[in-house]
């Protein structure tokens, strides 16, 4: 994975750019801050995007071998100030089935939100400790997150995401993980 900006974004020139205005995307019409027309490779900041995502999750728990999975998957990019969410549904492949996964990357917090069959929410900072409740069909779990790693290099063209992280449930070590997730905006080469 290319180096990624310690603080979870783009660089200065890249913040720059969107900070002026320099969007690119598939939409056309009149510039709403001055009134120009637009080019027509310009998007609005709301508008949301087709993104394929490839998804690595490791789960150690101190044993030989990491228990891994790998999800490819399509999902929706939607720029938002500040920053952006990746939204895509969970399949049977990593039990969630019937669960709508979001990444809300917002400078050096990531948001994780699940809803459906599956209701959770975990809070990524790295050196920060987040604790949150996790709901399954069973009851309520309290887990601790506490974020060791965390970048990223992702732009309305794509890009990649990093954490790494350990989880304490009900205040007891279960392990440490990893999230990489590439996205690739769907309808480029």
């Amino acid at each position: 994975m290319e180096e990624m900006d310690r603080a979870g974004g783009p660089s200065a020139g890249e913040a720059a750019s969107r900070e002026t205005g320099a969007v690119r995307g598939t939409a056309k019409g009149k510039d709403p801050a001055d009134g120009a027309d637009r080019a027509p490779d310009r998007i609005d900041v709301r508008e949301k995007l087709p993104v394929l995502l490839s998804i690595r999750a490791e789960q150690d728990y101190e044993s030989p071998v990491p228990d891994q999975t790998e999800l490819m998957t399509e999902g929706v990019m939607e720029l938002c100030p500040g920053g952006m969410a990746l939204t895509y549904q969970e399949s049977a492949l990593t039990g969630m089935a019937g669960t709508t996964t979001t990444f809300e990357v917002k400078g050096p917090r990531v948001i994780l939100r699940r809803t459906g069959s599956v209701t959770s929410q975990m809070v990524f900072e790295e050196g920060r400790q987040h604790t949150s409740l996790y709901e399954t069909p069973f009851g309520e779990l309290s887990i601790d997150i506490q974020t060791s790693y965390l970048r990223h290099t992702l732009t309305e063209a794509g890009g990649g995401m990093e954490i790494r992280y350990s989880i304490s449930v009900e205040h007891v070590s279960t392990g440490k993980n990893r999230f990489r997730v590439q996205v690739k905006r769907r309808g480029r080469s």
